[in-house]
């Protein structure tokens, strides 16, 4: 039996990549642009977003030892906590907002469930596409951007910062390769949703790029749907700087 769609008019926008891509920065220079433009736009994350689901977050991204319970995850359930925190977050925060008109910029989203779980630890894809269709009640992104930097230097990146590290980061070069090879992997067969971005340069030079992807994808026969969430001084939407 299918699932049934909800009629919305917001936009879904997901922010993808391997770890220290910079995606998290720029969701928020984005997000405070959106607004400055007159669009409301919620912020929001994977695992997390909600109460329930930033709980199940701090059990998945924990290192060991920092919680009690302390035996190796298994791929199986590292995926079905991360399934689970996504229905919560669809059901409460996601879904809510788009049929009130908003833009939803999410950090992390299905096709990180794909490349981790899916390439990465190498369980079925199918089997994980059907499971992730039945936690989102078939909710895909509208456009997804995907930060494509080598994995040595997002790895790199983060370990400069070692109270932000969690357990993913301290997986092996290998794995996070298989990730990457993932990521590369989905766009190909998404062209369309996902815009893949140089994440090498500086961060005030990716935002160029995050603009200029984003305001193509908003076309008039978009935004049109948003139009009763802008401010009412702005009759149209700036041109990303």
């Amino acid at each position: 039996m299918g699932v049934r769609r909800k009629s919305r008019s917001g936009i879904l926008i997901t922010f993808e990549g391997v770890e220290g891509s910079g995606k998290t920065t720029q969701l928020r220079r984005l997000a405070t642009l959106l607004r400055q433009d007159g669009y409301r736009v919620v912020e929001t994350r994977e695992p997390g977003g909600t109460s329930t689901a930033e709980r199940i977050r701090e059990v998945l991204l924990s290192k060991h030892g920092k919680l009690p319970v302390t035996e190796p995850m298994t791929a199986a359930c590292e995926v079905h906590l991360i399934l689970a925190a996504r229905s919560q977050h669809v059901t409460h925060v996601i879904e809510p907002a788009l049929q009130a008109g908003s833009i939803v910029l999410c950090d992390r989203f299905s096709d990180s469930t794909f490349a981790y779980q899916g390439y990465g630890r190498g369980l079925n894809l199918a089997a994980l596409q059907e499971m992730n269709r039945l936690a989102t009640n078939g909710l895909e992104p509208d456009l997804t951007l995907l930060f494509e930097i080598p994995v040595a230097t997002g790895l790199s990146r983060r370990r400069k910062f070692a109270m932000e590290q969690n357990r993913l980061d301290h997986e092996t070069h290998e794995f996070h390769e298989k990730v990457r090879r993932g990521f590369l992997a989905l766009a190909a067969r998404a062209p369309k949703r996902i815009k893949k971005i140089d994440a090498l340069p500086h961060p005030e030079t990716v935002a160029v790029g995050v603009s200029a992807a984003v305001q193509e994808f908003l076309t008039p026969a978009r935004t049109k749907r948003l139009k009763t969430v802008m401010h009412a001084q702005h009759t149209q939407p700036h041109r990303h700087r």
